[in-house]
């Protein structure tokens, strides 16, 4: 048997990575669909909320999450076990650190050079990190205003909020944002790990409204480039 409880090393991760970015073909028709969940990062922020909210999530309904539309043809069992194992390895990974040394959580954000000056790029964490709140959506609105608030950056930087964040005036109030989110996200584990015996609503799942960008759109940004050879990496 596999063991679950290790940590990721760097090529693995880099591994998991490459394989969700490059799963759906190029030439796959993706409009209208979802896409799943396109990289590490919004990966690692999609498990982060399902490990730090008020009810457990089983792999049976966050799967589908992470495919999408585009589940996966496998050539072999132990070819989906291993993708399987890499990514209950990190989804442990990130609730042992929470659990144990949640002052050492920090999140998988990407990074862009610009200029000589690098910039983190926490869209598609933030992103990951709502589709996860979205999966048991009525239990997290039984937090209530408190909840909502320490929600309030994660969300900021999420299509649920038309990526808010971004049409602030100045770049320091961006990055005012940006920096309240790690802090948040180790309040919320908190949060919720002393509540999760009291009863809480059933869970439904939230859907998306209108279609993000895709891995192998035009990049937003205007560069010209795919997403997925762009702002992604």
């Amino acid at each position: 048997m596999k063991n679950l409880f290790s940590s990721l090393n760097d090529a693995e991760i880099d591994w998991l990575d490459r394989f969700l970015l490059d799963r759906i073909d190029e030439d796959a028709d993706t409009e209208g669909k979802d896409e799943g969940v396109l990289d590490i990062s919004e990966l690692d922020g999609f498990f982060t909320a399902l490990v730090s909210g008020p009810v457990m999530i089983q792999p049976s309904r966050w799967l589908p999450v992470v495919w999408g539309d585009f589940e996966p043809t496998w050539e072999s069992t132990e070819n989906f076990e291993n993708v399987i194992s890499l990514m209950i390895r990190h989804m442990n990974g990130i609730a042992a650190t929470l659990m144990e040394q949640p002052e050492d959580f920090e999140p998988m954000f990407l990074e862009r050079e610009l200029e000589g000056k690098i910039y983190p790029i926490v869209d598609e964490w933030c992103e990951g990190y709502m589709r996860g709140v979205a999966l048991a959506a009525d239990s997290w609105n039984a937090g209530g205003r408190q909840m909502s608030i320490m929600l309030t950056p994660i969300q900021a930087f999420s299509s649920e909020t038309e990526w808010r964040a971004h049409d602030m005036s100045t770049d320091a109030e961006i990055e005012h944002i940006r920096n309240a989110i790690t802090p948040n996200v180790r309040e919320i584990h908190a949060w919720w790990l002393a509540r999760r015996d009291d009863p809480v609503p059933s869970s439904v799942p939230a859907h998306r409204a209108e279609p993000r960008v895709g891995r192998n759109d035009p990049c937003p940004c205007g560069s010209g480039k795919k997403y997925k050879k762009c702002c992604l990496h």
